[in-house]
């Protein structure tokens, strides 16, 4: 995959936030207060956000069969429409309203606004009409960025033949990481960070996380969201942090850094 970087000095750091589906429904006052506080402190923020309830009950109502393989929702025509509506009609936009109504000016974008992800087929075969990223055009982030907005992206790419494409979440926001320099991607989900015994572990290192799953002590449902983490590590954003609304939570980082 490439991206077009920005060549120009970078001054406020930045940081990606990506907002699992289950965050969607009504984000906390606490969340907006770290919000601003992230602002005050140097950051420039990009938005990532899924949408899986509200796509699976959606698909639901269409009687669209939803079906997970390998963790990616395979994407028929039918229901690449649903998907491409719920996530930038409905999400998007009542995310946008969100943040715009506690004083944060911000601006919704999908794949299709100004190539901002122009994708190709992942694996038509396979899963349909899902994505992989080609190029993020990172320009037009800075552009908004410096211009104090904050772009909220939804996972929807765009074929060079203009086809809507769904994409993994994760798989955006790490990209996007990537092609803007970011310093660290905040996943935030309903669960505060990586618990081993009753202990919230504030840090952890690759080699802790697969410690920890040879040991049963990380199961279930943290599982895809630890290897999300290492799978964004090693494409080489430096720090990842495994989050609730309140942005805290674990930070992972590779054992150089950590260390």
């Amino acid at each position: 995959m490439t991206t077009s970087k920005s060549t120009h000095h970078i001054a406020r750091k930045r940081i990606v936030i990506k907002l699992g589906g289950s965050m969607l429904e009504g984000l906390c006052t606490t969340f907006f207060e770290q919000f601003h506080q992230l602002q005050q402190d140097g950051f420039d923020v990009v938005i990532v956000h899924g949408g899986g309830p509200s796509i699976n009950a959606a698909l639901a109502n269409a009687g669209i069969e939803s079906k997970i393989d390998n963790g990616l929702r395979v994407t028929c025509e039918k229901s690449s429409d649903v998907i491409k509506h719920v996530l930038i009609s409905d999400v998007n936009t009542a995310l946008v309203f969100q943040l715009n109504k506690e004083g944060i000016p911000a601006i919704g974008l999908s794949g299709f606004d100004g190539k901002l992800l122009t994708c190709s087929l992942l694996d038509e075969a396979r899963y349909g009409l899902v994505g992989k990223i080609e190029k993020v055009n990172a320009h037009l982030l800075d552009t908004l960025l410096k211009a104090g907005i904050l772009p909220v992206v939804s996972c929807i790419g765009a074929s060079a033949e203009g086809k809507a494409l769904n994409i993994n979440a994760d798989t955006v926001a790490s990209e996007v990481a990537l092609a803007i320099g970011a310093k660290s991607l905040m996943l935030v989900t309903d669960t505060p960070g990586i618990h081993v015994g009753n202990a919230k572990q504030h840090a952890a290192t690759p080699s802790l996380l697969a410690k920890w799953i040879t040991e049963e002590a990380i199961y279930g449902g943290m599982i895809p969201k630890v290897e999300a983490a290492l799978t964004c590590l090693e494409a080489g954003i430096p720090a990842v942090h495994i989050v609730d609304q309140q942005l805290e939570g674990t930070v992972i980082e590779i054992e150089e850094v950590f260390s």
